[in-house]
């Protein structure tokens, strides 16, 4: 059968960036092309074993189990062009241990490859470091934002990852430019987003009572004529939830194309803002595998840096 290749017997010995994972989900990603059909009827048949013994499919995996997986077709394999890349990433690392590593991400690059990227950020790491057989984001950065950015090297590490993020045990903080003159010093704001999907297949999040809870503290840092640098810090991690959060304020972000003053951002790119103002400026945790605390810092890159430069201090208000 020309496209397909039949497999023998084969023995798999499941290693640290494995462990913790489903067995269905393992064999799904182990056997691509494989109906999933194909691979539950492995299973209730005993086809497929752990350890010698019959296994159900939500059976948890374990660093040094032995998985059996009998003689099926898998899709034969498609021969992948090696990827260009114009700039590595690695000199981006900011931290890196067995368990985790951490980047300081370049704007205008998404974290996926896909709606017609063809070389994501994860996908670029998983090339230039062939050896690292477990890579996963631990959360997501907009391709126009820049910063520090969590990346798990272990199973266990993104797990942990996933919880302390729900429960609010890492502490994210984010520059951001905000059009007009901010009144009043820092603002909790909560505010429900809702997500949905264009006409035109756009990703987009609108306040709205029926959506999830989000909270983000803003603290404003430097004022600007027309224009306020602050401070977010995120007590969610809702998609675009800065971005949402300030423009219900009506100090929607300098340069964010969805969400911002359009008339403005077509000025602001003669000026030399060529992308959204959002930066990832810090990060701290406890180290999902050793507790030991974390905490890191990405200073504001230079474009950002340089924009600022040619704004005018907003002048102190006088009264007669």
């Amino acid at each position: 059968m020309q496209g397909a290749r039949k497999e023998a017997v084969t023995k798999v010995v499941i290693g640290e960036e494995a462990a913790g994972q489903r067995l269905d989900n393992y064999l799904f990603k182990q056997l691509k092309g494989v109906p999933k059909s194909r691979i539950y009827r492995m299973l209730r048949g005993g086809e497929t074993r752990v350890n010698g013994r019959r296994a159900a499919p939500d059976q948890r995996l374990q660093a040094g189990d032995e998985v059996r997986i009998p003689p099926v077709r898998t899709a034969a394999p498609v021969e992948v062009p090696t990827p260009r890349i114009a700039r590595s990433l690695l000199d981006r690392i900011v931290y890196r241990d067995e368990a985790l590593l951490i980047l300081d991400k370049p704007a205008g690059q998404a974290v996926h490859g896909g709606s017609g990227v063809s070389l994501g950020l994860i996908e670029q790491l998983r090339h230039e470091l062939p050896q690292q057989r477990f890579m996963e984001l631990a959360h997501r950065l907009d391709k126009e934002t820049s910063g520090l950015l969590v990346i798990a090297l272990k199973r266990a590490a993104l797990t942990a990852l996933h919880r302390m993020l729900r429960e609010g045990e890492v502490r994210k903080t984010y520059l951001a430019l905000a059009a007009g003159d901010w009144s009043g010093g820092a603002r909790h704001v909560r505010l429900p987003l809702h997500k949905y999907v264009t006409e035109a297949g756009e990703r987009r999040v609108s306040v709205r009572e029926e959506g999830q809870a989000a909270h983000t503290l803003f603290r404003p840092i430097r004022r600007f004529a027309g224009f306020t640098l602050v401070e977010a810090e995120l007590y969610t991690g809702r998609t675009h939830q800065i971005r949402v959060h300030l423009a219900s304020l009506q100090h929607p972000i300098a340069g964010d194309d969805k969400y911002g003053d359009f008339e403005l951002n077509r000025a602001l790119k003669k000026r030399g803002l060529k992308r959204m103002f959002l930066h990832a400026a810090r990060v701290g945790f406890k180290h999902p595998l050793t507790g030991q605390p974390l905490a890191l810092e990405s200073p504001l890159p230079e474009d950002l840096v340089r924009f600022l430069e040619q704004l005018e201090p907003r002048r102190a208000r006088t009264t007669l």
